[in-house]
């Protein structure tokens, strides 16, 4: 542990003290010593994600849960065996009790319990030195295994738990304070007082994006990596706060699977995110291709490729099908927009994200065919296809955005037709992209169908039959 950890504890003990009284005053104190307990089990099993538990852990344990004793409660030894015997996690019971009485209430009290157990697991991480993707995954399974409990009973929605203001522990400014993440660079460096409130009401909105990505079909691994990785920007924020080291750490992102995944929508939910939480200061998405960086002449890709970086400053770099840039043979000017967005990478890597997408076998190819890239892109998020069910659930969502409502023999067979274009998918499926192109395709044909008749009303309008789907007396 670094010298200067002991600000740590402090700031721990506060957090948890803040936490804790906030909410007895809304379960009562009578869940202390099972609070107590849960805590304790979480906090062994967080650490033990760091690689091991260590003497520092065991003295943030002490600072917690020894009640001011002589002794400590805790022994490093004790703390590991504590480990070994901890099990799968399990919520308290009194979670339960509060997300029933939440049901018949009205109220919301078990979510802030969950609110309130991030902030503390998020200051927990903090302990540590260089705090690992394995103990943001920890926390990010936890609250997402306690939101499914209020989701099963019916708990109403409440702010999200994952607030980029709720883990600041201490009276000095938050980070977003001292640093707005809208702050603009002038031509003088110099911004006037309206356009600073202009560019703070345009920040993205944190609860929102959130609710945008739990909201898309699927995805869950993608939605618990992206939890997770911002669950571990916040540790890393609380450890600058409270004045500890912060190991670098790259942002930049490699995403992988077959097209109409959801990637781009993905990248562009989480450069919302990197601005809400204050990593980056504006948050836009720039997307592009290899047409979109290299140009046809020697000289000129260099500035073509300049130009896009300097539109996505502040925010996020989507390079599609980016192991294009890497495909040619020796000379291709693809090289030199890898190269002069690599040089970006480092230059301006306090304010600049990149991520690039593709297909999972030729994107392996890619990153590995340069030193480069392999030190800057380290983190993977792999996009599954999607499957009939959730092909068929995106199909329904066209439908009721849209305006039209399936007949019961248009759902049956637009249920069974999405199953078998998953079933029969070759290398070129398409999926989101496919389901919008049935979608379309059937539109013209509904269209096709109620322009023959004389005066259709609404819901002739709107209904969508069998008929509707096939074409030619085939399937779509």
């Amino acid at each position: 542990m670094p010298s200067n950890w002991k600000r740590t504890p402090e700031q721990l003990h506060k957090t948890y003290i803040a936490n804790t009284e906030a909410f007895y005053k809304v379960a009562g104190r009578g869940t202390a010593g099972e609070l107590d307990q849960f805590m304790a089990h979480c906090a062994c099993q967080l650490w033990s994600r760091s690689g091991a538990v260590t003497q520092g852990h065991t003295d943030a344990a002490n600072q917690l849960f020894s009640k001011g004793a002589v002794m400590p409660r805790w022994l490093l030894w004790e703390l590991t065996e504590q480990v070994c015997a901890s099990g799968e996690f399990m919520p308290p019971l009194f979670f339960w009790s509060l997300a029933e009485n939440d049901v018949r209430r009205g109220t919301d009290y078990s979510r802030v319990f969950i609110r309130m157990f991030t902030n503390i697991l998020l200051c927990l991480a903090a302990v540590d030195d260089d705090v690992s993707f394995a103990e943001a995954q920890y926390i990010t399974d936890c609250c997402d295994k306690l939101s499914a409990i209020c989701d099963g009973n019916g708990v109403k929605k409440s702010k999200a738990a994952l607030n980029a203001a709720d883990f600041v522990t201490s009276g000095e400014p938050s980070f977003q304070e001292k640093n707005p993440p809208a702050a603009s660079r002038g031509t003088l460096g110099v911004k006037t007082p309206d356009k600073a409130a202009a560019a703070q009401a345009e920040k993205p909105d944190f609860d929102a994006l959130m609710a945008q990505l739990e909201s898309l079909v699927g995805l869950d691994d993608i939605k618990k990596d992206v939890k997770s990785l911002i669950n571990l920007i916040k540790v890393r924020r609380l450890r600058q706060e409270t004045g500890l080291p912060v190991p670098p750490m790259s942002l930049h992102l490699v995403f992988m699977g077959n097209p109409g995944t959801g990637k781009t929508t993905v990248a562009r939910i989480l450069a919302g995110l990197y601005a809400a939480i204050g990593v980056l200061s504006k948050g836009q998405l720039v997307e592009v291709d290899r047409s979109g960086l290299v140009a046809g002449f020697v000289g000129q890709t260099a500035l073509k490729t300049q130009e896009v970086i300097n539109s996505a400053l502040g925010g996020v770099l989507f390079i599609d099908e980016a192991y294009s840039l890497a495909g040619g043979m020796e000379g291709d000017f693809g090289r030199e927009a890898i190269d002069t967005i690599l040089k970006a990478m480092e230059d301006k890597r306090d304010d600049f994200v990149v991520i690039v997408a593709g297909y999972t076998d030729p994107m392996d190819e890619f990153i590995n065919s340069n030193p480069g890239l392999q030190s800057r892109f380290n983190k993977y998020f792999y996009f599954a296809d999607y499957n009939g069910e959730q092909l068929m659930s995106i199909f329904s969502g066209l439908c009721e955005k849209n305006g039209y409502v399936l007949a019961p023999d248009a759902l049956e067979y637009a249920e069974q037709f999405f199953e078998q274009l998953f079933k029969n998918r070759d290398a070129n499926f398409g999926n989101g992209r496919d389901v919008r192109n049935v979608f379309e395709n059937m539109v013209v044909r509904q269209a096709d169908r109620v322009s023959a008749m004389d005066s259709p009303d609404r819901q002739a309008l709107m209904q969508v039959l069998k008929e509707d789907f096939i074409s030619d007396g085939g399937r779509d």
